[in-house]
């Protein structure tokens, strides 16, 4: 098994907030996260894909496949957007650094046809990340 991994980076602003929870709650919680106005992280995410080396190609498939899968899936979406109120999933969902992670899993997965989705991983600053593997 061979896994080979793509690259991009997007900006994106957020903030973390519970309609069920309290106002208070919520600052308790989640401190300057839950500011309604919102802030903005520089975004690094990686695709990593499984699969056997094609004898005819001499690849798993093709980076520049990935890329375009990654640049329209998830860049288009995500890049330069107030996550909260521009993309659909997280209306109802906390955009943490975790479900952002899930939800490009949900977005890439099935645009796959050669490989299998193997790894997500969302880096929100040089030293945090998140690992997602599926579920």
């Amino acid at each position: 098994m061979i896994y080979v991994t793509r690259r991009a980076e997007f900006a994106a602003s957020h903030y973390y907030h519970n309609p069920k929870f309290s106002a208070e709650e919520n600052r308790r919680i989640f401190g300057k996260c839950n500011n309604p106005h919102g802030h903005g992280h520089n975004y690094a995410v990686e695709v990593t894909v499984a699969g056997e080396v094609d004898p005819a190609t001499g690849m798993v498939m093709d980076l520049k496949e990935l890329k375009k899968i990654l640049e329209k899936e998830v860049l288009d979406l995500m890049d330069h957007r107030f996550l909260n109120k521009e993309v659909p999933a997280f209306a109802t969902t906390i955009p943490t650094t975790e479900n952002i992670a899930i939800e490009i899993w949900k977005l890439i997965a099935p645009k796959l046809r050669i490989g299998k989705l193997h790894r997500i991983r969302l880096y929100e600053t040089p030293d945090l990340f998140v690992d997602y593997l599926g579920e």
